[in-house]
């Protein structure tokens, strides 16, 4: 399996790469994104092949489906990470919240949010990929809260790597912040950004692009790569809970193989609503993928009206500071599948120059054929967790976005799989006014929402608290390159 680029080839840069390069290097030509050439099929033969399959057995062929060169034991041993979650042998179970929707909660691992999905496996791969070369490796990563603590927890003493991780200050929960400035291997950093998430990843994307910084790191024996959704390697992994979940519906005898169902996904960045859209065009039966937002609702308005225009917005803060993003890097990966890459060079490009760029009505039918959207204020979401806690299920704030979708965009009346991309716990005063205790600070939010709501806080929440503050470097986002090279 070979990788091609989003923006079409410099003629410097090779016009395809392995998927070890792709994830090692994953700034393409013209600041483009690598993709695959092509993709596995996911046909019938496929799917009832893994009808009783472990999670790890399904993720395992499908990678080996794609065809990556990447060796079998360094894949195995890659997904025993998921052994560490909550249920090793379904680490993402489903959970019905009404007759015809179901929960996939994907944030049973270690930093209790989706990205470990991804992270966990794909940080032992390029670790090893490192080690096997004799390389060193300077990996970034930009977070709106979940991606840097997966990201540290991954790389962590992880020999030939160290970790670099961005956030906005401010910009995050305070178990988030946390879960980062905690951690105290030797191998990593974290920084602190005055600004907002699009500040920390403009930065990360201009850095992987910028040959100066990398000369710069060539001089200390140092390569460049990145953890965000930018890399593949965090979106490969991506795709296989999709597969999963309708695999789970089967089982579940919800749906007959064959039959299509509808995907919610809360999206900012929209790797985890890619992955969605590569299984749905492998074969996997999904109707249409719904992508729900928060009031920073861009995608909404790009996937409704076909225009992403930045030039009037600002990004506000919200109760799910996960997707309080405005440019989301993976609407790039979409276009290219569907327009190709002059056409998204060219979109890509009026973006950065203009903030602004609007599809022909034939581009904007083609995106709504395989996506719809919605989005949810704070107070809509704070009163979809307090109506399902009262029925015993207890969401965060990034879930409750999804609702909404489910009852207004579904024009076929299918089964529906809403994906928890976080615990509650990661938000828990959000939670806890929505259950109507209003608090300023997570430990008692924790403590309260724990008791009233009769749902569990897990050891490595917890424990945060009484671990002392690392990482505590707050900059402007000018003095990111430097504080990375005096890291190094």
């Amino acid at each position: 399996m070979q990788f091609i680029e989003t923006r079409g080839n410099d003629g410097v840069k090779p016009s395809s790469v392995p998927f070890s390069e792709a994830i090692l290097s994953p700034s393409a030509s013209f600041g483009g994104l690598y993709v695959p050439e092509n993709l596995p099929s996911l046909d019938k033969d496929f799917l009832e092949g893994h009808l009783e399959s472990h999670y790890k057995a399904l993720a395992l062929d499908f990678l080996q489906e794609f065809g990556i060169d990447i060796e079998t034991e360094v894949l195995e041993e890659a997904l025993k990470r998921y052994d560490t979650f909550d249920e090793p042998s379904n680490p993402v179970p489903l959970t019905q919240i009404e007759k015809d929707c179901f929960v996939s909660e994907l944030y049973h691992g270690p930093t209790r949010a989706f990205k470990d999905m991804a992270l966990q496996p794909f940080g032992y791969i390029l670790s090893k990929l490192a080690q096997k070369r004799g390389e060193k490796y300077l990996i970034m990563a930009a977070t709106s809260g979940d991606t840097g603590p997966a990201t540290l927890e991954t790389f962590k003493n992880q020999e030939g790597v160290k970790v670099a991780c961005l956030y906005p200050d401010g910009g995050t929960s305070d178990v988030q912040r946390l879960q980062m400035v905690t951690e105290d291997a030797p191998n990593l950093k974290v920084i602190g950004v005055k600004g907002n998430f699009d500040d920390t990843q403009n930065t990360l994307k201009d850095l992987l692009a910028s040959e100066d910084f990398k000369a710069e790191l060539k001089e200390r024996g140092i390569k460049l790569s990145a953890a965000n959704s930018v890399n593949f390697g965090r979106i490969i992994f991506q795709i296989i809970y999709h597969i999963h979940s309708y695999l789970e519906l089967i089982r579940k005898d919800v749906v007959k193989m064959g039959e299509k169902i509808y995907l919610v996904v809360p999206s900012g960045n929209f790797g985890n609503a890619l992955g969605a859209y590569y299984a749905k065009k492998a074969g996997l039966p999904i109707e249409k993928i719904l992508i729900s937002s928060n009031i920073n609702n861009i995608l909404t308005d790009w996937i409704n009206d076909g225009v992403y225009d930045l030039t009037n917005r600002e990004l506000i803060q919200t109760e799910s500071p996960a997707m309080d993003i405005l440019k989301s890097s993976n609407i790039e990966r979409v276009m290219f599948d569907k327009f190709g890459a002059a056409r998204t060079k060219e979109l890509m490009e009026a973006l950065a120059a203009e903030n602004k760029f609007t599809l022909t009505s034939t581009e904007l039918s083609s995106l709504r054929e395989d996506f719809d959207a919605s989005f949810s204020d704070d107070m809509e979401c704070e009163a979809v967790v307090g109506m399902y806690a009262k029925k015993g299920y207890v969401m965060d704030p990034h879930t409750a976005t999804c609702m909404r979708a489910y009852e207004t965009l579904r024009e076929k009346k299918l089964p529906t799989v809403v994906y928890s991309t976080a615990e509650w716990t990661k938000f828990s005063p959000a939670v806890s006014k929505a259950l109507g205790h209003e608090v300023e600070g997570d430990i008692e939010a924790l403590k309260w929402v724990s008791e009233h709501a009769n749902v569990s806080v897990p050891a490595m929440i917890n424990e945060l608290f009484e671990k002392p503050v690392i990482h505590n470097l707050v900059v402007e986002k000018e003095a990111i390159k430097g504080e990375m090279l005096n890291f190094l």
